[in-house]
């Protein structure tokens, strides 16, 4: 693993793909995720415009694409070689999820190159080219359309890879897009959280404003402010935001007066 390409060691291997638009859609699906070669095994057509427009941004991964004839081209300096498969075989062989192809991916980082390799859109990979591969990968999907298309399939697969690098970074105490979205209280929120003082303020003028309004009674109270409390402590709110709501509170106490002295 490099700082400058974590996925280096990866290659993703497209097995005699048949429309040169899914090696588009493949090279901006491995772009989104960081995931950066692409190496195609006797493609019908590439390149070709067709292939270069549905890459949209991700034109550069097209640029440095391998092209070679037969899969053992692709894979024969590999140190793993994981292969996409969505039905079982007469002979049984061992299958993993995607988050653990990705976890296996990541453990061969600096021993040597892993290829992950998908079949043709039509069938898949062969049984002949399914026994050159260390594990095979399934993808969950609905049983009842588990067809998925080929850069869909690229997506999931490289989507874990991108999560895994990710969980790694996180482990190693650096800033990632897994970070839970700020809430008030943490470091980097723009206004001190509100005590329970003034949440306790707020819920007992909301209470008031109720009553003033004819909404909730006193005396039959049943569970409205109790889960009206659940409602807003869920928001864990700010002093910015409890003023606010203050202060909504107290212009429909003026405009509910003002309508009963009209009255």
């Amino acid at each position: 693993m490099t700082a400058t390409n974590p996925h280096a060691h990866l290659r993703i291997v497209l097995v005699e793909t048949s429309h040169s638009g899914n090696i588009g859609a493949v090279a901006r699906a491995m772009k989104n995720m960081g995931v950066a070669n692409l190496w195609l095994v006797n493609p019908a057509s590439f390149p070709d415009e067709a292939s270069y427009a549905r890459a949209s941004s991700a034109s550069d991964v097209l640029d440095r694409a391998r092209v070679v004839d037969t899969l053992d081209e692709a894979i024969s300096d590999c140190v793993l070689v994981m292969g996409t498969s969505a039905r079982g075989r007469k002979v049984p062989w061992p299958v993993i999820a995607p988050p653990e192809c990705a976890e296996r991916a990541a453990g061969q980082a600096g021993r040597g190159d892993v290829a992950l390799v998908f079949g043709r859109e039509n069938h898949g990979l062969s049984n002949e080219e399914l026994q050159r591969c260390h594990y095979h990968i399934h993808i969950p999907s609905n049983p009842d359309y588990s067809s998925l298309n080929l850069a869909m399939a690229v997506q999931v697969i490289c989507y874990e890879l991108r999560m895994q690098l990710l969980r790694s970074l996180e482990d190693a105490g650096e800033e990632t897009a897994l970070r839970p979205i700020l809430q008030p209280g943490d470091a980097g929120w723009d206004v001190p959280q509100a005590s329970v003082n003034d949440v306790d303020g707020f819920f007992a003028h909301l209470e008031q404003v109720l009553v003033d309004i004819d909404f909730h009674r006193r005396e039959n109270p049943r569970q409205l402010m109790a889960r009206l409390r659940r409602l807003f402590q869920r928001a864990h709110l700010d002093q910015m935001e409890i003023n606010i709501l203050r202060g909504i509170l107290t212009a429909v106490q003026k405009s509910a007066g003002a309508s009963q002295n009209r009255q």
